[in-house]
């Protein structure tokens, strides 16, 4: 497709280029639910901040190469605010990020997760406001973190280590917020921001941006030509995916990979040779055991 062609070519014109014209980088559902709070709060109040928040990701530059309209990275933001105290709400937030696969007319889901842990302050006519090198809001931090993840992940899978930038901005924004809910590395379990960043600049897991380019890159965007080639590189890196669990297990990149890739994988290896569904299984059972019996069903051809 033109926006991945586009995308690999920017990346190596960058290097002798400085591209500094304007243009939008996102194309992102967002929304605000308010089902689970009080009927008395003012909904004003949130149609308004969905708006605001709406301009808040596609008014500003966050990428540093340009796009096209057709070639904006798609996603989705869905907040679901479950506490109210005054101007204070608490809720989870669910994130997607899809890509569309080469010479397909499907989209592939990069990332699809809950933060289960999302806390802000909001009043009527609060601005949106965030600079990177201070954090201004709760609430601004937390979309520019999530966005700037979104960035990393989408230049990983078109090429070797492309989301390196946008790690590191994720990691600043949770130096910024590190004492806060969400983004403290002390909260129980390994599956907050903390973590999820940590896991992505962390040299340690440097196989989970191997793992995201060979899937993507050099196995989904040829399997429309060469899908025995492509299942092949899949394969190859399910097994970094294997070796990354192999030195801490559970970490929070990887069981957000695995939930999100789950169906893709098992309707990928159906089509696959014995040997390669044999592989898979195991790897898949070893790295998701809770889903072991999930992944017999490779087994039944489409």
């Amino acid at each position: 497709m033109k926006r991945i062609i586009t995308l690999l070519t920017i990346i190596a014109l960058a290097l002798i280029t400085n591209i500094s014209a304007y243009a939008q980088d996102f194309q992102c559902n967002i929304s605000v639910n308010t089902t689970q709070i009080s009927t008395s709060v003012n909904q004003q109040r949130f149609n308004e901040l969905r708006q605001k928040l709406y301009s808040f990701v596609h008014d500003r530059k966050w990428f540093q190469y340009n796009l096209k309209q057709n070639e904006r990275i798609e996603c989705s933001i869905n907040i679901n605010l479950t506490k109210a105290s005054g101007d204070e709400y608490e809720g989870t937030m669910t994130l997607v990020l899809q890509r569309p696969v080469f010479k397909a007319s499907y989209k592939t889901t990069l990332m699809s997760f809950q933060d289960k842990k999302i806390k802000f302050k909001y009043a009527d006519g609060d601005p949106l406001e965030y600079d990177e090198n201070s954090s201004l809001s709760d609430l601004t931090s937390l979309i520019a973190y999530y966005l700037n993840l979104f960035i990393g992940v989408e230049m990983d899978s078109f090429s070797y280590n492309g989301g390196s930038v946008y790690f590191s901005k994720c990691q600043n924004i949770v130096n910024q917020n590190s004492s806060q809910y969400g983004w403290n590395v002390g909260e129980s379990g390994q599956n907050n921001r903390y973590w999820i960043s940590e896991n992505l600049t962390n040299s340690t897991y440097s196989k989970l941006h191997d793992f995201f380019y060979q899937y993507h890159r050099l196995g989904l965007d040829v399997m429309n030509e060469t899908p025995d080639a492509g299942r092949a590189v899949i394969l190859e890196s399910l097994k970094l995916l294997q070796q990354v669990n192999a030195q801490k297990s559970n970490i929070a990149v990887v069981k957000i990979i695995i939930n999100t890739k789950k169906d893709e994988i098992i309707n990928i290896f159906k089509e696959g040779m014995p040997s390669e569904k044999t592989q898979v299984i195991n790897i898949m059972k070893q790295i998701d055991p809770a889903n072991s019996s999930s992944y017999e069903s490779i087994n039944k051809t489409n």
